[in-house]
């Protein structure tokens, strides 16, 4: 297969600054799309993924799965887009296309697992696949979603991971104006699933453990903020909320949370990836109230593109803060200190 060669910024090790290299792209098949980046999110899996913490990185690393760019070229049986359409590309970049999930337009659940547009095993080239820290991205066009022409460009990147993550358990519950929504932890995915709840018309409320996050909380669409850390005030909502959408990364104590659940209602946890051992939740809660704790994965494409359209149409993007390439590692640093309003995104040109 033809390939080209493109700038990117990524890690050879898991202890190495990212850096300038040059990686391969393959050449547009028939089904491709062929898309200069113009701005691509940084995502906390970007950093997990470049320093190894989950294991199985697979070097160099040159992450990035919230990309928004222009499309440079099409192949020949491409339908769906053309030359200068803005286009963007989020977590997925293939999946088995077979089996139940991906029938029902759920390819983040394919069952032969789906192809991540960074550190996933590449069908083309083998070897595995590059991110979007990168000049260009080709990409099949099932995989790539268009954007609305009236929207910021650089805060549409995070809608791309941030936007979806938070949007699809939103959709899968049926969110909507009569529901009473609340969102665990004011962070990159927290800011998003506040708007997006508050878009689809719900009563939102922050959990918050301090009361420095209330303004800028009501800045963002909340209509209430309850301080988990005074039980006066988590008492005086128990049993209210439809929905919890759990954002917190790390391991954390959900019972306080579980009282505060509805009757058949649901807490959703999109930000925790491993196992509860200190605080494992109790089922009495569950039980004498039919609640629910469940888990949710990004978005299909379908949902993603139906995200991008919501958003287009009430003018919803993400909070964030524009940054040159070189600045990707003190970006990093400040990630873990959490010291950003609400995601970095990187523009791309700079590269």
């Amino acid at each position: 297969m033809n390939t080209f060669t493109v700038k990117a910024f990524g890690a050879e090790s898991n202890t190495a600054d990212l850096a300038e290299m040059n990686i391969e792209r393959r050449e547009v098949t028939p089904k491709d799309i062929e898309i200069e980046i113009l701005y691509c999110g940084v995502c906390h899996s970007d950093l997990h993924t470049a320093r190894n913490d989950w294991g199985g990185s697979m070097y160099p690393v040159v992450p990035g799965h919230e990309i928004v760019g222009r499309i440079t070229k099409v192949g020949s049986e491409v339908s769906k887009f053309k030359v200068g359409d803005l286009a963007a590309v989020g977590c997925m970049v293939d999946s088995c296309g077979e089996c139940e999930s991906c029938k029902h337009d759920l390819e983040q659940y394919c069952q032969k697992g789906f192809t991540g547009t960074y550190n996933g095993k590449d069908k083309h080239l083998g070897g595995h696949t590059f991110g979007g820290y990168s000049q260009k991205v080709v990409v099949d066009e099932g995989f790539v979603l268009s954007v609305p022409e009236n929207l910021d460009l650089a805060a549409v990147a995070p809608l791309l991971c941030a936007g979806i993550t938070t949007w699809s358990p939103l959709r899968h519950w049926n969110v909507g104006p009569d529901s009473k929504v609340a969102v665990v932890g004011l962070g990159g995915l927290g800011h998003m699933a506040i708007k997006l709840a508050k878009g689809l018309g719900a009563e939102v409320t922050l959990f918050s453990r301090t009361p420095g996050k209330s303004e800028d909380a009501r800045t963002l669409g909340a209509d209430h903020v309850v301080i988990s850390t005074e039980q006066e005030q988590m008492d005086a909502v128990r049993g209210k909320f439809d929905v919890i959408i759990d954002t917190v990364p790390y391991e954390h104590d959900i019972n306080p949370y579980m009282q505060t659940v509805a009757l058949n209602g649901t807490l959703v946890l999109v930000g925790f990836v491993g196992e509860f051992q200190e605080t494992e939740p109790s089922t009495r809660p569950l039980i004498f109230q039919r609640r629910s704790v469940a888990g949710s994965l990004i978005g299909g494409i379908a949902e993603t593109q139906e995200l991008l359209d919501f958003c287009g149409e009430h003018n919803i993007v993400s909070d964030i803060e524009l940054i040159k390439m070189s600045e990707i590692n003190e970006a990093y640093e400040r990630m873990l200190k959490s010291d950003v309003k609400y995601r970095f995104v990187i523009d791309m040109q700079s590269l």
